[in-house]
């Protein structure tokens, strides 16, 4: 079983702004000319400097902005957060010993990192934000969501004994060894790929840890997921790895 904070493990509250040149901050961005500089600014500001923004071939400024404010681009390859995610996880420009995921929309705080990034120091392979622990909380979560990643929380954590209290939540850390492992098997193309790194990190005998964490609302403009449609996409990417590990256990392809 997978460990998780403890109520008091992790304080989120007076964080120091911490730099490290071996991090990799990763952002998958489409149509976010609003949000992308400020989120950029926040990293460089914390010293957070080597930030990869994968553009989903934005219709507005996004990749421009994001390279006016110093950040590398890389042109995502079809569409979907889970492609940009294994496209940017598959790329060179992955320096040091740390990658970062976070989302361009300014809802995830850049002040938290170094709390995740402080359990990878403690041992952690993969340091994933809670918004359901201890100090955790979403200030963007209706019911519909919630209900939702209760459910797929409950099917995740008796199919694979974990632990888990958060998992549609994209704000996490990566050992780069991690990443290196992670990335050959990952399939998903759009807003499931959260689902299943975390299937596949506990399949693959990964140390995760939670952090809690405080979801904010979006800066600008409304969200690009659909939560019917990525909903389902999730139960489908649950029981895809659920009939996957029946197979290889009895020996089937």
């Amino acid at each position: 079983m997978h460990p998780h904070c403890s109520s008091d493990c992790w304080e989120i509250r007076d964080l120091k702004k911490t730099g490290n040149s071996d991090v990799t901050v990763v952002i998958p961005a489409l149509n976010e000319e609003k949000s992308i500089a400020g989120v950029i600014w926040e990293l460089k500001h914390l010293g957070y400097h080597n930030i990869l923004v994968v553009d989903g071939n934005s219709r507005d400024r996004t990749a421009e902005i994001a390279k006016d404010f110093g950040a590398s681009i890389i042109v995502q390859n079809g569409s979907g957060k889970g492609a940009a995610l294994r496209q940017a996880f598959n790329h060179h420009g992955l320096n040091g010993d740390v990658v970062v995921m976070i989302d361009a929309d300014g809802s995830m705080n850049p002040k938290e990192l170094p709390a995740l990034i402080k359990a990878l120091d403690s041992g952690a392979d993969l340091a994933k934000a809670s918004r359901f622990l201890k100090y955790g909380y979403s200030e963007d979560m209706n019911l519909i969501r919630r209900i939702g990643n209760r459910f797929f929380l409950m099917l995740v954590n008796r199919f694979w004994s974990t632990n888990y209290t958060d998992l549609c939540y994209g704000f996490g850390v990566f050992r780069k060894d991690s990443v290196k492992k992670l990335y050959p098997c990952l399939k998903s193309k759009n807003f499931e790929i959260e689902t299943e790194i975390f299937i596949k990190a506990k399949k693959l005998g990964l140390t995760v840890v939670e952090v809690p964490s405080i979801e904010l609302r979006r800066r600008y403009g409304k969200s690009n997921l659909n939560a019917i449609g990525a909903g389902l996409r999730i139960l489908r990417t649950i029981f895809r790895e659920l009939i996957d590990g029946y197979q290889t256990r009895n020996g089937k392809n």
